[in-house]
């Protein structure tokens, strides 16, 4: 009997609930991966809260300090064939995972990185340039789509890049998304962390402009407090006479989450995230069967085809942003069409299982 690879994953995993920790999760859980290899794995999240995401404290410290010991222990006692790591590409978490490639590199392990963020090419510095010249060195890395290649391109040949989109389990249980919903007004879903990079302030100016122009509509914002407080937000909503319109109520999980996707008939998400990849949020609201208006950002070019499954609009454009909400709130049939084309899409591209089996051919790949 030929015996498994082993495969040491450092990984994100929740909480707190992000792109990069539900991937780290998926992984975790994977059946499929774990009866392929013989998977190990260690929790590089030091925050346990969004809030605490790119803060220093004396907790973090002591939680690094453990994870490099169980690195150590796994390296030693368990020596992998591969150490695959969620790469951070700036901030404090940048130089954490530094420490643990070195020891990586120190038992001559052979290394893989799963990009779930960018910003490589911007942060050069001098000693920033050395250290990726560092981590990069004679390492895979997966990226989760191919526009996300020019972040690393300094760093990495094309040779040692592979392509392994994220995937979702089905947001609707039943595989039955109502296309055309009844009713109105339409009701258009903000769902990511209240962070004011991911489009918050920007959906509600556009609000504000559709409002003006007689549109029907409701929007809900979904999502853990970020640097966007329910009292800044509820504020803001205030301060721009939107109380009719909008409304945030909080984080929801689970099924209370779902049904938010399959009562919504509108996703927008105008996002202008520096680090933006490959939102999983999207492919949730294509799996739900809805068009979804975003942004030119990461890849999600790769998600969103313009004018077919949904609208791609520039960075901070609060008017075209309510443009293309305008054309789907008026379009009940438009709205159908992408609706559906998307959750092909899905189908086609964007399944757990997709994910799953893209990511098992490129480490079985590098593991011959």
């Amino acid at each position: 009997m030929i015996s498994q690879k082993k495969i040491l994953f450092l990984l994100h995993i929740p909480p707190p609930v992000h792109g990069s920790s539900i991937v780290g999760q998926n992984i975790k859980n994977s059946v499929l991966l774990n009866e392929t290899f013989d998977c190990r794995y260690i929790n590089l999240i030091a925050s346990r809260k969004i809030k605490e995401t790119g803060k220093i404290s004396i907790i973090k410290i002591v939680r690094f300090i453990w994870v490099f010991t169980q690195l150590l222990w796994e390296l030693l006692m368990h020596r992998p064939n591969i150490g695959y790591l969620a790469l951070t590409a700036t901030g404090a978490a940048f130089y954490k995972d530094v420490l643990l490639i070195a020891l990586l590199r120190l038992f001559r392990i052979k290394r893989v990185y799963h990009l779930h963020n960018k910003g490589f090419s911007k942060y050069q510095s001098k000693i920033n340039k050395i250290l990726y010249q560092f981590v990069f060195y004679d390492a895979d890395v997966v990226l989760l789509s191919k526009y996300l290649y020019p972040d690393i391109q300094e760093y990495v040949p094309e040779s040692r890049v592979h392509i392994c989109p994220n995937g979702i389990a089905d947001i609707v249980s039943d595989n039955k998304p109502h296309f055309l919903k009844n009713g109105d007004p339409v009701k258009i879903l903000f769902l990511s962390n209240m962070i004011e990079s991911k489009g918050v302030f920007v959906l509600l100016d556009a609000c504000s402009i559709l409002k003006k122009r007689g549109a029907s509509f409701q929007c809900v914002f979904i999502g853990g407090e970020g640097n966007v407080t329910a009292f800044q937000f509820n504020e803001k909503v205030m301060q721009i006479d939107l109380s009719d319109h909008v409304r945030y109520i909080g984080e929801k999980y689970m099924e209370e989450k779902e049904q938010v996707f399959l009562n919504a008939d509108i996703f927008a998400f105008p996002t202008y995230y520096c680090n933006e990849c490959f939102p999983l949020v999207l492919l949730e609201a294509m799996s739900a069967g809805m068009p979804i208006v975003s942004t030119f950002e990461g890849g999600i070019p790769d998600i969103i085809e313009d004018g077919v499954t949904g609208f791609l609009v520039p960075q901070r454009n609060a008017e075209l942003l309510a443009d293309k909400l305008e054309v789907l709130i008026r379009n009940p049939l438009l709205r159908e069409k992408m609706g559906r084309m998307g959750r092909k899409k899905y189908e086609e591209q964007f399944t757990l299982e997709h994910f799953e089996k893209n990511l098992i051919a490129i480490l079985q790949k590098l593991t011959v």
